[in-house]
C-alpha cells in the first residue's frame, strides 16, 4: 500500500536556480530534444517578455516515467502542479497526482496553508481521491478515463496549460535547462529532481548505543542497548511483515525471502528525561523507536523500502512510502506459509480471550505490546508488536556491503532526527 507524504510535496525544490530564477545549466532547443529522445531529465521554462516570473514549467524525465507541469499566476505563485506518469502504454500519459491552488487575492502568499486547494490522488485501477484543503473534505475522485489519461505529445507539440490561464496571444519564450544528477554535486540543492520515494535515513544509528536523537518533542534522547524481545521461527523461508487486520483474505502486505530458520527480534530504545506533572518531578524513561528482525549479525550498510505485490515504483510521488496498513496500531513478523492460521490464533487469544489456548502467549512484560502465536505441528510463528498509530508503516530492508539481506526493520513512529555527535572532551566535563 502507498502513503503520500504529509504536507505540500517538493515545496523547496525548484526547476531552476532560485537566485537567478533561470534554468540551471541552460540547454539549446536541440539539446533538450536530444535529452527527451534519450529519456534523460530536462526542464523547460516558458516566459513572456518583461515578466520575471515564469508562465509554466515542464519537468520531464522519461526514464523515471514522469512529467510535471507547473503553472504560475501574475504574482509568480504556483497555481497548478500536475504529475503525469508514463506507464504501460507508450502513447498515453496517466494523471497520477495534482494540486490546484485558488488564491483569494493578490496578497495571499504562495502555498499559504489557509489557501483553498484541491488535491487529486489517482491510481490506474480506477481508485482515486479528491481532497479539499484546508477544509479537510475528502471524497471519491469520480473522474472518467478521458480525464485520467491524455495522449503523449511529441517534444514540439506540448500544449500549454497556462495559455488558458493567462490568455496570451504571442508565443512565450522557450528556455530549457539540464536537471542535475542526484549526487549532491555542484548545482544548488534547491534544483528540481524527479520525484523520489521516502528515504530510510540512518536507521542503523537507532541500534547504536550513545547516539543522540530527537523526536521533535523531546529535544534530546540517547540510544541505549537494544533489547531482545524474542525470536521468530520462519521454517518456510518466507517472512511476512503485515498489519493484523481481521480482513486478511489477501494475505500479508509484505513478504521477504529469508533462509529458513529462527531469527532474533529486538527493539531499539531511547532514554530521555521529562517532567512528570502528576509527580512534579523529573523522570527518566526509555521508549522503543523500532523493531528489528536480525537475519544476520553482519552490519547493514544500505537500506531499501520493501514493496508489496501491488506496489508500483512508477507511481511513487515525492517522499511517498509503501508498507503495511494498520487500523489497530499493531504489526507483526510471521512465517508467511501459515499467515492466516497464525493470525486466527492471535485473534482467538487476544480478541476472543479463549482460556488455555494452545499456540498463544502474551509477552508484554517489557516496554512493548508483544504477543506470540505458533503452530506446534510446523513450528511456524507470528510475533505481534505495537506501533504508535494507524496508517501505513514502511518496512526497511538492511543489506550488507555484499548486498545480502541482514535485517528487517519497522519504525515505531517515523525516523527520529539524528543529532550531531558531541565532542568527547566536552561531553566528559
Amino acid at each position: 500500500m502507498l502513503r503520500n507524504a504529509q504536507g505540500r510535496r517538493n515545496r523547496e525544490q525548484q526547476p531552476w536556480d532560485p537566485e537567478s530564477r533561470g534554468a540551471w545549466r541552460k540547454l539549446s532547443v536541440g539539446q533538450a530534444r536530444e535529452r527527451d529522445a534519450a529519456g534523460l531529465p530536462y526542464v523547460v521554462v516558458y516566459r513572456m517578455a518583461g515578466r520575471d516570473a515564469p508562465l509554466e514549467v515542464r519537468l520531464v524525465s522519461w526514464r523515471d516515467h514522469h512529467v510535471g507541469l507547473w503553472v504560475y499566476d501574475d504574482q509568480g505563485r504556483r497555481t497548478h502542479d500536475l504529475d503525469l506518469r508514463l506507464l504501460d502504454d507508450p502513447a498515453r500519459l496517466f494523471h497520477r497526482y495534482s494540486v490546484t491552488w485558488n488564491y483569494p487575492d493578490p496578497q495571499t502568499a504562495e502555498f499559504d496553508p489557509q489557501c483553498p486547494r484541491v488535491i487529486l490522488d489517482l491510481f490506474p485501477d480506477g481508485r482515486g481521491r479528491r481532497q479539499e484543503e484546508p477544509r479537510g473534505y475528502s471524497t471519491s475522485a469520480g473522474l472518467g478515463e478521458d480525464q485520467r489519461r491524455m495522449d503523449r505529445p511529441t517534444f514540439d507539440e506540448w500544449p500549454l496549460l497556462s495559455a488558458r490561464a493567462h490568455g496570451f496571444t504571442e508565443p512565450p519564450v522557450f528556455e530549457a535547462g539540464e536537471v542535475p544528477k542526484d549526487d549532491g554535486g555542484d548545482p544548488p540543492a534547491s534544483c528540481w529532481r524527479p520525484p523520489r520515494p521516502a528515504r530510510p535515513g540512518r536507521i542503523g544509528e537507532l541500534f547504536r548505543p550513545g547516539v543522540r536523537v530527537t523526536d521533535g518533542y523531546h529535544p534530546e534522547q540517547t540510544v541505549v542497548e537494544p533489547r531482545r524481545v524474542g525470536a521468530v521461527r520462519v521454517p518456510s523461508g518466507l517472512l511476512a511483515v503485515s498489519g493484523l487486520s481481521t480482513d486478511h483474505e489477501n494475505g500479508p502486505h509484505v513478504t521477504v525471502a529469508v533462509p529458513p530458520g529462527e531469527y532474533v527480534l529486538d527493539e531499539a530504545l531511547v532514554r530521555f528525561i521529562y517532567h512528570c506533572e502528576w509527580r512534579d518531578a523529573e523522570v527518566t524513561t526509555a521508549e522503543p523507536t523500532a523493531v528489528r528482525l536480525l537475519v544476520s549479525d553482519t552490519p547493514a550498510v544500505t537500506w531499501e523500502m520493501a514493496l508489496g505485490p501491488d506496489d508500483d515504483p512508477r507511481l511513487f510521488i515525492e517522499q511517498q512510502t509503501a508498507g503495511f496498513d494498520t487500523d489497530g496500531a499493531t504489526g507483526c513478523f510471521a512465517d508467511a506459509g501459515s499467515f492466516e492460521s497464525l493470525l486466527s490464533l492471535f485473534e482467538r487469544g487476544l480478541i476472543d480471550g479463549e482460556p488455555d489456548l494452545d499456540g498463544y502467549e502474551d509477552l508484554a512484560d517489557g516496554s512493548m505490546f508483544l504477543h506470540r502465536t505458533w503452530e506446534t505441528a510446523t513450528g511456524r510463528e507470528l510475533m505481534a508488536f505495537a506501533t504508535t498509530g494507524d496508517g501505513t508503516c514502511p518496512v526497511w530492508l538492511g543489506r550488507s556491503e555484499a548486498g545480502e539481506l541482514v535485517s528487517v526493520v519497522v519504525l515505531i513512529e517515523g525516523m527520529p532526527e539524528i543529532l550531531p555527535e558531541q565532542d568527547r572532551a566536552a561531553a566528559d566535563v
